[in-house]
């Protein structure tokens, strides 16, 4: 049975106003700072919204504001990817290593890993072992630094096996343009990609969008307020994650990709090759599956929701979309290719405790777009996640009260058999709350998260405030801590001998 068109069935001014009524509704009652809308349909931009503001000084957000993209940077790092295949420069099926001769994990099944794989999110990668957002470095080489700093990752599976979201994945593909190509990626993203699109409010690096007006990032701090908040969008994750462009801009792209890459008189690819980008590749979960840059399922949001639930999605047009989360951040780009219809939406904020809230936006402007009503969001995030403040706030209130108790201990008077007991519980009872804090930070939040500690510090903005002075803490005081106490229980045991003796000593001279 052929594919169901997903165009909407009521007019489109309606659709369109109802899209705008939405948006502002979510930004009133999350309090989100600003955001942009643009929908595309059948190779032109249809309409173009945006609301509230791009920083704290009331500066209003425009659909030409750049906004930092996260993943939704990966689908213009896929063109280029693509048109270098075209060029003859790269193949998909070879070997990384083909190109880039120094390119090494740790494990020699790295020589495996293909310029496919990389595109698919399948080259056994893990985002916690290769995770990169925590670096600041904005100088150009550093790309080839953050892909040759690889070498000491492990990779989780085969390559080819199974899928594996990292950002890794696309940073090297960069730096394989970069290689190919003969020029920086930022240089040749802004000169194969962003010109010949008209894209004049995208950028490849942050100084050059902050020279242009970009859009401040927001985090929400404690569950209950936004912060305007820098987090680090470092040239190393540039190719994965850390270009800036506007919401009209990322509509461009769209119709590029929609009209099976021409736009207007030029043709940034050929039509097999947005064909091959589109085209499943590995199975994510359920019916989610992972092409070149973009997530692909079924497109539910067409149809009532008992309908989706059950079961319809073979019937249903293919949707490719692919959502950016920065820790200040929120991006969102769809396109159905069977009705010609294109999305784009951009937020210069962020709730990293619960994402899905904004998650929902998307799909949900997916459903008014399609005659469907907005159906409430359903936070997913676990609780370790959305109270992830709380537990970090409750870490630094413990290891304060830790440190006082110590200091207090330490700097009372000599003690006897009672109080080196004192002592021993304080600096056990010490020690197991420092060994719980690091193994929360460095074991059990990374696995649960996928990510490393670095990460969570920089993109969790509020938890970082408080977890930075809990490890250190416990690392670099626990060991003093230690010693100190063992030496004050030392002294405090010689205490009633010498008393003793000198207690004799006065009775003899008596």
């Amino acid at each position: 049975m052929g594919a169901r068109e997903a165009a909407p069935s009521v007019g489109p001014d309606q659709a369109y106003e109802a899209v705008d009524d939405f948006v502002r509704e979510q930004l009133a009652e999350m309090g989100l700072p600003g955001a942009a809308v643009v929908v595309v349909k059948d190779g032109v931009p249809v309409h173009s919204a945006a609301f509230g503001r791009a920083d704290d000084s009331g500066r209003p957000m425009t659909a030409d504001t750049p906004v930092l993209l996260a993943s939704a940077t990966k689908s213009l790092t896929t063109v280029a990817v693509l048109q270098q295949v075209e060029a003859g420069r790269l193949r998909l099926d070879e070997p990384v290593q083909t190109y880039l001769p120094w390119f090494t994990l740790r494990d020699s099944r790295a020589s495996q890993i293909t310029v496919r794989h990389l595109l698919h999110q399948a080259s056994g990668m893990a985002a916690r072992d290769t995770a990169f957002e925590g670096s600041f470095a904005q100088g150009p080489e550093a790309l080839e630094e953050g892909v040759r700093a690889l070498a000491g990752s492990p990779l989780a599976g085969a390559p080819g096996e199974a899928f594996g979201y990292a950002n890794a994945n696309f940073n090297i593909l960069g730096l394989l343009v970069q290689t190919v190509s003969g020029q920086p990626f930022g240089d040749y993203i802004r000169q194969e990609v962003f010109e010949p699109l008209g894209m004049t409010n995208s950028h490849p690096t942050r100084a050059a969008a902050r020279a242009d007006g970009a859009a401040a990032g927001h985090s929400r701090w404690f569950g209950s307020f936004w912060q305007q908040t820098e987090v680090p969008a470092p040239t190393t994750g540039m190719p994965s994650a850390t270009m800036y462009a506007s919401a009209n801009d990322l509509g461009q792209e769209l119709i590029m990709l929609l009209d099976e890459g021409q736009y207007r008189d030029r043709r940034l690819l050929e039509p097999g090759s947005v064909r091959t980008m589109l085209e499943p590749g590995v199975q994510v979960d359920g019916s989610k599956m992972y092409a070149m840059g973009w997530f692909t399922r079924p497109l539910v949001e067409s149809v009532p929701p008992a309908e989706s639930a059950g079961g319809a999605g073979g019937d249903l047009p293919l949707l490719a979309e692919h959502q950016g989360e920065w820790g200040n951040s929120h991006t969102y780009l769809a396109m159905v290719p069977s009705s010609g219809l294109g999305l784009a939406l951009v937020i210069n904020a962020n709730d990293t405790s619960a994402p899905s809230r904004l998650k929902a936006i998307d799909t949900n402007i997916l459903r008014i777009l399609h005659s469907q009503e907005p159906v409430p969001a359903v936070v997913h995030e676990d609780w370790l996640q959305q109270y992830s403040w709380a537990v970090a706030l409750a870490l630094l209130l413990a290891e304060l009260l830790s440190l006082w108790l110590a200091l207090r201990v330490l700097l009372s008077g000599p003690h006897a058999n009672a109080g080196r007991k004192r002592l021993l519980v304080v600096g056990l009872a010490a020690l197991a709350l420092d060994a719980f804090a690091l193994w929360l930070c460095f074991i059990y939040a990374p696995a649960r998260f996928d990510t490393n500690s670095a990460v969570i510090i920089r993109q969790f903005p509020d938890v970082g405030v408080m977890l930075v002075p809990v490890l250190g803490l416990a690392l670099l005081w626990s060991l003093p801590r230690t010693v100190l106490l063992l030496l004050k229980s030392r002294s405090g045991r010689t205490m009633p001998t010498s008393s003793m003796r000198a207690d004799s000593e006065s009775q003899h001279s008596l």
